[in-house]
C-alpha cells in the first residue's frame, strides 16, 4: 500500500513554464504545495550529451493524486518525454502533513 502523501518531481525548460504547471496544479488542488528550483541538467538524449539549465518542480501531493496529476503535467509539458517522477513521503511532521491532507482536494 502506498503512502498517503507523494512528492512527485518534473523539469521544464523555463521559469514561465514551471509557474503555469504550479498555478495549474494548485488551482485544480491536485498539490498543496509546488517549489521551483534552477538546476544545471546532464543528461543523454538521442545518443548524445547535454547540459541544460532547467526549473525542477518539486510537488507535495496525496498520493491518490498522482493519476490526474500527472496528466496535468502532460497536458503542459512541453518535452517530448517529461521527466515525472513520484516520491512517496515515508514520514513527516504531523502537523504538516495534517495541512497537506486538508489542503489537497478530496
Amino acid at each position: 500500500m502506498p503512502a498517503p502523501f507523494s512528492m512527485v518531481v518534473t523539469t521544464v525548460a523555463n521559469d514561465e513554464k514551471a509557474r503555469e504547471i504550479a498555478r495549474a496544479a494548485l488551482e485544480a488542488r491536485l498539490a498543496a504545495c509546488v517549489q521551483l528550483y534552477s538546476i544545471d541538467s546532464h543528461y543523454i538524449w538521442e545518443g548524445e550529451a547535454h547540459e541544460d539549465s532547467e526549473i525542477a518542480i518539486h510537488l507535495k501531493i496525496s498520493t491518490a493524486d498522482f493519476e490526474p496529476l500527472r496528466e496535468l503535467i502532460r497536458r503542459h509539458h512541453d518535452y517530448e518525454i517529461p521527466e515525472i517522477l513520484r516520491f512517496d513521503i515515508a514520514d513527516g511532521d504531523p502537523a504538516y502533513l495534517a495541512w497537506l491532507g486538508d489542503t489537497v482536494r478530496k
